[in-house]
């Protein structure tokens, strides 16, 4: 299997970063400061080299420097799955306060049409502490976060979702209208209906495979397993019935529900609605009812399981970024997860303030400072 690495960062007006890099050959990365140094940023600039907006969700204009041009880029020498390249990714400076930016992306300084190409070279899984109220929070959230882990596995899934919300978008405002043409309303929700099975058929396979390295790691693993279940009826009708009856039902549904999806401004059914259960399988449990500590261990514990199966399905171990992780587990869990993540065998970036807490990170490990925006080796 093929390790996702990068041996040199480099940022320009990213955050609170004007001009900032770092080369490294460590299997494990750890950025160690102050808070508010610039930690989480240097990880956020990491994750724009794959599909989306990054681990904090954020738009384009927000990451740019508060001192530049509005313009901002992000460029890493990768090896993966094709050898060596260079990725690249950015805005250019907007001409005018009010104007649309759209996102640039280059490999080895050649454009490519979207990021979705750097899945070509690398994938990355990421934990970061706005995760930690997972399991309380909305099914939007855990929603979201399944979808982040299909696309580690198929880096097409971001596109049939948002190609999905944009027929959804498309059929909300059609309904708006009081005499709506049945025939473009038929025309549009047999392309929803398409899109909607081919989203809820990927993630019902991935939380299947899930479910079965899940299974096979429990014993093994420091961290406690989970059982996953998604509650949305079209990922669970696609277990036992064909795509096409899916749809075909999918189609009848949208169809009967014009008059009250009209009323409710809103597409009222779908895989748009999709929640992800999951269970603290020690003490079969349901995850919002264990405990803070139980709960964070759980959610390691599944990113681990989810970064194998990556590997195991795509043949690329994932990049690991893992946002203030270490500080929150006792000398045991942290000196387990350093274990897990050496014979996972992928490249870590990882955050904290302590630099104790990375002690036992070992002679594959390589500890850099950051204050104020400036990145350098500790010694």
């Amino acid at each position: 299997m093929t390790p996702s690495r990068i041996h040199r960062l480099t940022l320009t007006h990213f955050r609170n970063y004007r001009a900032a890099g770092l080369e490294t050959a460590a299997d494990m990365v750890a950025l160690v400061g102050p808070n508010g140094a610039g930690k989480t940023n240097c990880i956020e600039a990491i994750s724009f080299l794959s599909p989306g907006r990054g681990l904090r969700r954020a738009t384009l204009e927000d990451v740019a420097d508060n001192q530049g041009d509005g313009s901002w880029a992000v460029s890493a020498q990768v090896e993966g799955a094709l050898g060596l390249a260079t990725l690249g990714t950015g805005i250019d400076a907007p001409p005018r306060a009010d104007s649309t930016v759209s996102r640039r992306c280059r490999i080895d300084r050649e454009p490519v049409s979207s990021a979705t190409a750097f899945g070509d070279h690398i994938r990355m899984v990421w934990l970061t502490p706005a995760m930690d109220g997972l399991f309380m929070g909305a099914a939007s959230e855990r929603r979201r976060f399944f979808d982040r882990l299909v696309l580690a596995i198929d880096n097409e899934h971001s596109s049939r979702i948002n190609a999905l919300e944009r027929s959804l978008r498309s059929r909300n405002r059609l309904l708006e209208t009081r005499n709506y043409d049945d025939h473009w309303c038929d025309a549009i929700e047999r392309e929803t209906a398409e899109l909607a099975v081919a989203v809820a058929a990927t993630r019902g396979q991935t939380a299947a495979r899930l479910t079965g390295m899940l299974n096979a790691r429990a014993q093994a693993s420091a961290f406690p397993s989970a059982q996953i279940a998604l509650d949305g009826w079209m990922e669970n009708a696609l277990l036992t019935e064909t795509a096409t009856s899916v749809e075909d039902r999918y189609r009848q549904i949208l169809r009967d529900n014009r008059p009250r999806d009209a009323i409710a401004g809103r597409t009222t059914d779908g895989p748009h609605l999709t929640d992800l259960q999951v269970i603290y399988a020690p003490k079969s449990m349901p995850a919002r009812d264990a405990s803070t500590g139980e709960q964070k261990a759980l959610l390691i514990g599944l990113v681990l399981a989810h970064a194998t199966l990556v590997a195991e399905m795509t043949g690329i171990v994932p990049l690991l970024l893992l946002d203030e992780v270490v500080a929150h587990l006792d000398p045991n869990r942290r000196a387990a997860l350093f274990d897990e993540l050496r014979k996972l065998g992928a490249q870590v970036w990882l955050t904290g303030a302590d630099p104790a807490a990375f002690a036992e990170i070992g002679a594959g490990g390589e500890v850099f400072g950051v204050e104020s925006g400036r990145v350098s080796a500790r010694r």
